[in-house]
């Protein structure tokens, strides 16, 4: 990637979705957040970045109608074998409101329908500076498969994650893991319970200095912190790719409700054109 051109703002999906449904292998706590593992049949596997829609709650005998619409979560950790007809897949999510909360309770052996992959996946290749990986939230589910791909290309890469405090930090024991690849981990927490004391901007905006134009920023999480990340991309000369949480109902471009404002005037759909894309490409002040 160039820090002057324009830089891929999405790769095809190298994975066809499907819609099915998953066994639940594992629903469990982590920090302030949950883990859930669905056993998926005929799972294609899934490029970094890229989400599914999935029910809100245990499928039962009779169809759910309360809530009606499927949540759109990112993939976390795709848990191959490549090839197998049956694969894993791990998502994580917070309870917010009455779908996550009835997908809380869905236990082991129970089924959630699920649609994809979907969407475009973060490009991983082209770059040879160091990757830096800011992310917050549940959206930093998008980062983990990332940070694979980048470190087994050989590129130096560092995972930020900010929280407000150590039990918002959700999958950081499997992000710590991660050591055994070659990724760095550091975090941030407004609290200063752990790492950095303050945002995931304060590491990032230091190993920006260091690299300069050199480095790839991939941002996800909230706006604020999304946007200040790109700012921070842009003051480096470096290139910076985003992935965007616009809430949605199909995940396909039926909805027209992730719509997201562009710089350079009209709407892309999230769901279609994104979720990444590049941070110079959104008007972000017409982001919620």
């Amino acid at each position: 990637m160039s820090a002057n051109g324009p830089i891929v703002s999405s790769v095809p999906a190298a994975h066809a979705p499907i819609r099915g449904h998953g066994e639940v292998v594992s629903n469990v706590v982590d920090g302030n957040g949950r883990k859930l593992r669905l056993r998926v049949e005929g799972w294609p596997g899934a490029s970094p970045g890229q989400f599914v829609m999935v029910g809100a709650g245990p499928e039962s005998s009779v169809p759910r109608r309360d809530p009606l619409l499927p949540r759109p979560m990112a993939v976390f950790r795709d848990l191959g074998p490549d090839g197998e007809a049956t694969r894993e897949v791990e998502l994580l999510y917070r309870v917010v409101g009455r779908g996550t909360t009835l997908l809380a309770e869905a236990e082991e052996g129970d089924t959630v329908s699920i649609v994809g992959p979907l969407g475009e996946s973060f490009p991983v290749d082209g770059g040879t500076g160091p990757a830096l990986l800011a992310g917050g939230g549940t959206g930093i589910a998008s980062l983990y498969e990332l940070a694979r791909a980048l470190a087994a290309q050989g590129r130096e890469t560092v995972v930020m994650l900010g929280a407000r405090g150590e039990q918002d930090l959700i999958g950081r024991g499997d992000f710590a893991a991660l050591a055994t690849e070659g990724i760095e981990l550091v975090c941030a927490t407004e609290d200063g319970s752990v790492g950095v004391a303050g945002f995931v901007t304060v590491p990032l905006g230091e190993r920006l200095a260091a690299a300069g134009a050199e480095a790839t920023v991939f941002a996800v999480g909230p706006t604020p912190m999304m946007r200040a990340c790109a700012d921070l991309a842009a003051a480096a000369g470096a290139p910076c790719l985003v992935s965007l949480e616009n809430p949605m109902a199909c995940g396909f471009g039926v909805c027209l409700g992730c719509a997201a404002p562009r710089a350079e005037g009209g709407f892309s759909l999230v769901c279609k054109a994104g979720p990444v894309f590049d941070a110079r490409e959104i008007a972000w002040e017409g982001l919620p």
